[in-house]
């Protein structure tokens, strides 16, 4: 399957992978400082941005987006790449690391510590989502954003400070949530999802210490998982690329040894 990604920068590989609903996109706003010391690759999870979607006998879930993105690093000839992930995208990571195809790992908000009580909050908050975006057309979208009430509603789960988003940044991700062909399947699967097993590879967890849809109460319990203290990340969301860039870059080359 080929894959939709973004390269950029010199170095040992870094591969960055998304959340649900979104695109490679969501790591520009780090791309650049991490490219300094890697080689980055930003990549589009099968059915999710640009990339096409699994071959209709292939489930989506967190275990067959992990294979995807190591099928995706062998065709690329990368070997035991570091990894950074968001959401979807941090559990994944993790899930790498605990198989040991990995250098190092960065999840970041990840999924998967939730209570039952979070876990139902959650999914019915991104089905929101969802429904919003694919009930809104690309001008009402761009009328929205141009209201300071319009762009809070757009992004307060995601961003602790929606007017840093750019306008075009916020139209492009509510077109991949828009068009997001695994989304459905994918946030089902969500339901079954369990802390991987112990990681062979070194890790580290960092929570928005403002994120409204995973709670960083959630952070507490990967703490535990990992035997280590999950960092805060200060004054940061959801996505914590879009709220403090400057602060990701660093958590992540600190585990990369970048």
């Amino acid at each position: 399957m080929e894959l939709t990604y973004e390269r950029r920068g010199t170095g040992p590989p870094l591969v960055l992978l998304h959340g649900i609903g979104h695109h490679w996109q969501a790591w520009l706003p780090v791309m650049d400082l991490l490219a300094e010391r890697h080689d980055v690759i930003a990549v589009d999870f099968p059915g999710f941005g640009a990339s096409p979607p699994f071959p209709p006998e292939t489930p989506y879930n967190a275990e067959t987006a992990a294979f995807a993105i190591e099928e995706f690093c062998d065709k690329l000839g990368i070997s035991q790449p570091h990894v950074a992930g968001n959401s979807l995208g941090g559990y994944v990571a993790l899930d790498m690391a605990s198989r040991g195809v990995v250098r190092s790992a960065v999840a970041l908000s990840p999924a998967g510590f939730w209570s039952r009580t979070e876990l139902l909050y959650a999914r019915t908050a991104l089905r929101a989502l969802r429904k919003a975006a694919r009930s809104t057309s690309e001008g009402t979208a761009a009328a929205l954003m141009s209201s300071a009430l319009g762009r809070a509603a757009s992004l307060w789960l995601l961003v602790a400070d929606p007017t840093k988003i750019p306008d075009e940044e916020i139209l492009l991700g509510t077109e991949a949530l828009r068009n997001a062909a695994g989304f459905d399947e994918m946030l089902n699967c969500f339901a079954w999802l369990a802390p991987p097993p112990p990681p062979k590879a070194p890790i580290t967890i960092a929570w928005g210490d403002r994120d409204r849809l995973l709670p960083r109460r959630q952070a507490v319990r990967a703490g535990r998982w990992a035997q280590q203290r999950a960092k805060l990340l200060a004054g940061c969301g959801h996505v914590p690329m879009s709220d403090d860039p400057a602060l990701v870059a660093r958590v992540i080359l600190e585990t990369t040894g970048g």
